[in-house]
C-alpha cells in the first residue's frame, strides 16, 4: 500500500482508469529510447499513452535524482533559500515534485510543450499533500527554433532541467542552457548517467562557466574533468523504493532500483561562493574489513584513490557512513 500523499500514491491517483498492465510496450518504447541515447525524431511524450507510460515508468527516478542532485547543491549553498522555481521542460512534474519535497514552500512555475503531459501532471500534483504542488503553474512552452531570437523567460531563484538535453540538438541544448542561465541565478541540470549524459553535463558545465558561474555541484573545482575519458564518466546513483504500480509498469519484481545520474549545479556570484569539499566520492564506496577505500575527484583536479583505514579512528568512521556522491574533507 502506497503512504497517502506520496509521489506513487500520486501518480497512481493520476493514472487511475488507465490500463496500467496495457502501457508494457510503451513503457518498453520509452525504455528503448532513453537508453539509446539517440535525439528522438519526434516529441517524447506527444500522446496520452506516451505521458501515462512516462510518469508510471520515469517520473519516480527523476524526482529521486534531482533530490539526491538537489541535496548536494543545499549543502555547498547552505545560506541559499529558493523561492521560486523554473522547471524547463518539466515532463508530468517529476523534478519539481522533488524540489517542493526538499525545499517545503515554493512556487513552482513548470514549462513544458505536451498538453498531454501537463493534464497528466496538474492530475498527479492535485493529488499531493503539498500546497507548492497544488498550487504549482503549468505553462505550455516550446524551445523556440534555434535560427529565432531566445524568448525572455520569467525570472527565478532556480532553473532547473532533468533528463531534457537528451531530446535535443547540440544547438538547442546551448539555447536552452543559456535560457536558465538568463532566469535565474542558481541552475541544476540532470541527465541520465551515461556516457552521453555526462558528454551533455560537461558541455553544460562548460556554457555555464564562460557565462560567469561557478560551479557548485558535484565537481570540487572548475578545471576540466578528470573523467573525461574514453571508457569513463562521473555519474552518481539514487535509490528508490518502487511502488506495486511501478513494478507492473516495468515488469519486474524487485522492491528497489537505483537511478544512475550524471549533473551540474552552478551560482551566479548574486547566488553567493558555494563552499566546495575538498573532494568527491565519485564510485560507491568499497567496505572491506577494518578499511574503506574512496575514489575522490579532488579540488586540484585529479581522480585518485584513497584507502582509510581503522586507525583512523573518527576520520574512519566518517568515512563507513560516506555515500557514493558525498563530499569528502574540507578546503
Amino acid at each position: 500500500m502506497t503512504e497517502p500523499g506520496s509521489l506513487a500514491s500520486a501518480v497512481a491517483a493520476g493514472l487511475r482508469g488507465t490500463g496500467i498492465a496495457s502501457l508494457s510496450a510503451d513503457v518498453q518504447r520509452l525504455s528503448d529510447a532513453y537508453r539509446s541515447g539517440a535525439v528522438p525524431a519526434a516529441p517524447v511524450l506527444a500522446s496520452a499513452r506516451d505521458a501515462a507510460a512516462y510518469a508510471a515508468y520515469r517520473m519516480p527516478a527523476t524526482a529521486a535524482a534531482t533530490a539526491a542532485a538537489l541535496a548536494q547543491l543545499r549543502l555547498v549553498l547552505p545560506g541559499w533559500a529558493p523561492a521560486t522555481v523554473l522547471d524547463f521542460g518539466a515532463g508530468t512534474g517529476g523534478a519539481s515534485w522533488a524540489l517542493a519535497e526538499s525545499l517545503g514552500r515554493v512556487q513552482l512555475t513548470l514549462l513544458e510543450q505536451s498538453a498531454e503531459a501537463i493534464r497528466l501532471g496538474r492530475a498527479i500534483f492535485a493529488a499531493a499533500g503539498s500546497p507548492s504542488l497544488t498550487d504549482a503553474r503549468w505553462l505550455s512552452w516550446q524551445l523556440a527554433d534555434d535560427s529565432a531570437p531566445a524568448r525572455p523567460t520569467e525570472r527565478a531563484d532556480l532553473a532547473v532541467a532533468a533528463y531534457v538535453l537528451g531530446e535535443l540538438r547540440p544547438d538547442q541544448q546551448e539555447h536552452l542552457v543559456g535560457l536558465a542561465a538568463g532566469a535565474a541565478p542558481v541552475i541544476l541540470l540532470v541527465e541520465p548517467g551515461t556516457p552521453a549524459g555526462h558528454r551533455r553535463i560537461l558541455a553544460a558545465r562548460a556554457q555555464l562557466l564562460r557565462a560567469g558561474f561557478a560551479i557548485a555541484a558535484p565537481c570540487p573545482h572548475e578545471i576540466g574533468c578528470p573523467l573525461d575519458v574514453a571508457g569513463d564518466w562521473c555519474h552518481f546513483a539514487a535509490r528508490l523504493q518502487r511502488s506495486a504500480l511501478h513494478r507492473q509498469a516495468k515488469g519486474v519484481e524487485l522492491s528497489y532500483e537505483d537511478e544512475k545520474f550524471s549533473y551540474v549545479a552552478a551560482a551566479s556570484p548574486s547566488a553567493g561562493i558555494p563552499e566546495q569539499p575538498a573532494a568527491r566520492v565519485v564510485r560507491r564506496p568499497q567496505q572491506r574489513k577494518n578499511l574503506v577505500l574512496l575514489d575522490l575527484c579532488r579540488a586540484d583536479g585529479a581522480c585518485a584513490s584513497q584507502a582509510v583505514g581503522k586507525s583512523k579512528g573518527d576520520v574512519y568512521r566518517r568515512a563507513r557512513k560516506t555515500s557514493w556522491g558525498d563530499g569528502w574533507g574540507v578546503p
